[in-house]
């Protein structure tokens, strides 16, 4: 058995974000967690909410996911019904689906790149051709939506993966780009997927669409993972008004898993629906955070970022001028101060960039990060 396997393509390999994560690391060896991409994670009683899970029968799920989550996701967009939601266990999950449903090996679609890395390792898992548009920190990582459409082959490609608020950088798209994007999509018969996950966390004045409202086409993809912070119950859902496309992704999910978890899918009902008492307070407290970093950025002159226009992340990246051992940096910066951010190769760039998440650790150990990042640097 061992003889054959050595001698077999292996489909997935595991990603470095993954095999790097705090949580494979060991949650004990990090005092500053700046890595993490979400708000902290809360417990059942940080919500709030008279939970009678005792009473909560334990059965086979609807498969399309809870009638009252569906119902709450439904109410985040105009126009959207329950039977436009499938709900999967996580966004991973979601966004694997898509690819899967949608995709065989040799197939084109174009991706956006810096990125989650689940976004491009999956169709590059089953052999599709992955056209790349990369972000560029001069260009404030803005996406140029005229490159998307040169990369576009009209007929022949088959998906457009984008994410917004963007993951790493934190930057957003425009209500009109957005809309640029969607026809793109439609003239050239694509489906274009919009990685929403952070959606509920925005630091301007504009909330642009739920993307998958503007047309058939459209994919929407989030979670409650990473606003909420509540990773522990594996919520995710994928959002199309295409009856096809809808129950091509719950064929896809249900082969998979079936149905998703009860309780979770119980409880990710009951934030939702409550989500305009649970979510100001995570947004206040996360654009405070966000001034934080802000103030320590324009305090300093080693590092450089494009301010975040949504999410708990900014891909921070070292100025141009600074001479740095990018792989020394990363080991004092934990083995000495015991502070942890996401290196650049998780998101396919190189080391002098990473990824700092200023929503998860608490406020003293963010602020103590910070000051550990400078530190790091001169040594």
């Amino acid at each position: 058995m061992s003889v054959m396997c050595q001698h077999r393509p292996m489909r997935y390999r595991r990603m470095p974000i993954e095999v790097e994560s705090p949580e494979e690391l060991g949650y004990d060896t990090i005092t500053n967690n700046l890595s993490e991409s979400s708000v902290a994670d809360r417990k059942l009683s940080d919500l709030g909410l008279d939970l009678d899970l005792d009473s909560l029968v334990l059965c086979y799920g609807d498969h399309l996911g809870d009638p009252l989550l569906r119902e709450s996701i439904a109410a985040g967009g105009a126009g959207l019904r329950p039977e436009h939601v499938v709900v999967t266990p996580g966004a991973a999950t979601a966004l694997f689906c898509v690819a899967t449903a949608l995709l065989d090996p040799g197939d084109h679609i174009v991706v956006v790149r810096t990125n989650y890395a689940t976004n491009l390792e999956t169709p590059r898992a089953i052999g599709a051709e992955v056209d790349i548009v990369d972000l560029r920190y001069e260009d404030g990582w803005r996406l140029d939506i005229d490159e998307v459409a040169a990369k576009v082959r009209p007929g022949v490609t088959k998906l457009i993966s984008v994410t917004c608020p963007h993951n790493p950088t934190g930057t957003m798209l425009t209500t009109d780009e957005l809309r640029r994007l969607v026809g793109i999509a439609e003239r050239s018969e694509a489906v274009l997927l919009v990685d929403e996950t952070y959606r509920d966390l925005t630091h301007t004045g504009e909330r642009i669409p739920l993307a998958a409202t503007l047309s058939p086409n459209v994919v929407s993809v989030s979670s409650m993972s990473k606003a909420y912070g509540l990773p522990g119950i594996r919520i995710g859902w994928a959002v199309t008004t295409d009856p096809m496309l809808g129950e091509t992704l719950l064929a896809a999910k249900e082969q998979v898993v079936i149905c998703g978890s009860t309780i979770d899918e119980h409880i990710a009902g009951r934030v939702l629906a409550d989500r305009k008492r649970i979510l100001p307070p995570i947004v206040a407290d996360v654009r405070e955070r966000l001034a934080v970093v802000e103030r320590w950025m324009a305090g300093q002159d080693t590092f450089e970022w494009v301010r975040p226009s949504g999410g708990v992340v900014g891909l921070v990246r070292f100025r141009p001028e600074v001479s740095v051992d990018e792989a020394a940096f990363h080991r004092r910066l934990l083995a000495d101060h015991g502070t942890y951010v996401g290196p650049g190769h998780w998101f396919e760039v190189d080391d002098r960039h990473f990824r700092l998440g200023f929503g998860w650790p608490t406020h003293a150990e963010l602020s103590a990060g910070l000051e550990a990042l400078v530190a790091a640097a001169q040594m």
